[in-house]
């Protein structure tokens, strides 16, 4: 159940709106289901020809006030039940607004002197609730904290209704150790020649060979490199597809900017005006790309943080269209409703997720059994003989320069021990 509020300051332009027929004809049969005004028959005013009579009855404690009564003198509250879940009554509805008045104030229950208010439906799942904030004893409803009281009451109707989702029961893996994947760093030199250093076990060398790298082997150790007769495009194309190949077969990379076919082709800001959705887009990559559960729960963060994440972000600014919509023309009541909802719909949102933390923190954590083992065992060498896969750049480079491509499964096998170098 969600609360949207707002303060407008023409209360029969509000009602004319709330018993007309909505934005594109959304209303349906509006409806006094429940209301105080202190004497005044509202069930006899609450028709379409007396609408002025009823925001003249409920105007009547803010005329007395004068000059202090507030500008925007009128509260409204739009209450909204979770789509997947039964329809209120008219009555249950009416108990709500009750109950939502009681609890900001606006109306406590046994005061003879509170607020004048209405309740009325004209959609399903939905009751609005019009008050003005002068009492009848000639104060005033300040109206600090309405929002977080009334988000407070809406989650206890909702508890009582059975509306909330139940949490699901944490699961927990048993914790295994996982042997970190060596990194292998490709970067040009000074003298222009493509160097790719720590592929020191036969599987990386070979990939680095399959590429179109030549193998050295000195008293520097293990190295690969590429001619400095390459053409640049072709040391681009040729780094670029070791560098696939290698996080195919789970190997970690550090490929130069200069040598990243994907950073060279990729514009600074690809999106133009829309920097925000470029920024979401980059987040969406880093998940999507996520290698380890230490990686994936970093990127999620940055939607997720309470403060600074981009739902949070989101919110902040869908609550602010709403806010400003009104400031800058008081008719505008439904498309401020509209944005209002979204905004407490991204709010529903986050409370869903603000107890993931320890969950992300499980995954892509220990494995479940041996088999599980196997079976990612087997998804690697799968892995692995994919990214074996020849890209046009390094076969015409290895065209060039004499290199015979082989098959896959083939050259997957393990080599047979050298002998002393001669």
């Amino acid at each position: 159940m969600i609360a949207h509020l707002q303060r407008v300051s023409d209360t029969a332009g509000l009602l004319a709106y709330l018993y007309g027929p909505g934005e594109r004809g959304a209303h349906v049969s509006p409806r006094l289901i429940a209301g105080d005004n202190h004497g005044a028959p509202i069930e006899l005013l609450a028709e379409p020809g007396s609408l002025s009579y009823l925001a003249h009855a409920l105007d009547a404690p803010v005329k007395r006030l004068g000059a202090p009564a507030p500008v925007r003198p009128t509260w409204v509250c739009s209450v909204r039940s979770v789509p997947h879940r039964p329809d209120l009554t008219d009555a249950q509805w009416a108990v709500v607004a009750r109950r939502l008045v009681s609890a900001v104030g606006i109306a406590p229950e046994g005061d003879p002197d509170a607020c004048r208010w209405i309740a009325l439906r004209n959609q399903p799942r939905q009751v609005h609730v019009v008050a003005t904030l002068a009492r009848e004893d000639g104060g005033l409803h300040e109206g600090y904290r309405d929002a977080f009281r009334l988000q407070t009451e809406c989650r206890r109707i909702a508890a009582e209704l059975g509306h909330l989702p139940t949490a699901p029961h944490p699961t927990f893996r048993a914790q295994e150790t996982s042997v970190p994947a060596p990194l292998i760093t490709i970067s040009s030199e000074a003298s222009g020649s493509v160097v790719a250093k720590g592929a020191n076990d036969d599987l990386s060398a070979m990939i680095l060979k399959h590429a179109g790298f030549r193998q050295i082997e000195d008293w520097h150790g293990r190295r690969h490199r590429l001619p400095t007769t390459t053409a640049v495009a072709d040391r681009v194309a040729i780094a670029s597809h070791a560098a696939e190949m290698l996080r195919a077969a789970r190997y970690g990379v550090d490929l130069a900017p200069s040598l990243d076919v994907a950073r060279m082709s990729i514009p600074a800001n690809p999106l133009g005006p829309y920097a925000a959705g470029a920024a979401l887009l980059q987040i969406t990559d880093r998940i999507r790309s996520a290698e380890n559960g230490a990686d994936l729960r970093q990127a999620v963060g940055q939607l997720l943080h309470p403060e600074h994440g981009a739902v949070e972000r989101v919110r902040e600014a869908l609550e602010a269209a709403s806010e400003h919509f009104t400031d800058l023309d008081d008719e505008a009541y439904a498309l401020a409703d509209r944005f209002g909802f979204a905004a407490e719909f991204v709010s529903s949102a986050q409370s869903e997720l603000v107890d993931s933390e320890d969950e992300l923190c499980r995954v892509g954590g220990p494995s479940r059994s041996q088999t599980e083992t196997r079976t990612r065992s087997s998804d690697l060498s799968a892995s692995q003989n994919a990214a074996l896969a020849v890209s046009p750049a390094a076969a015409e480079a290895g065209s060039v320069f004499g290199i015979e491509f082989t098959d896959a499964r083939a050259a997957a096998r393990p080599p047979r021990a050298s002998g002393p170098r001669r």
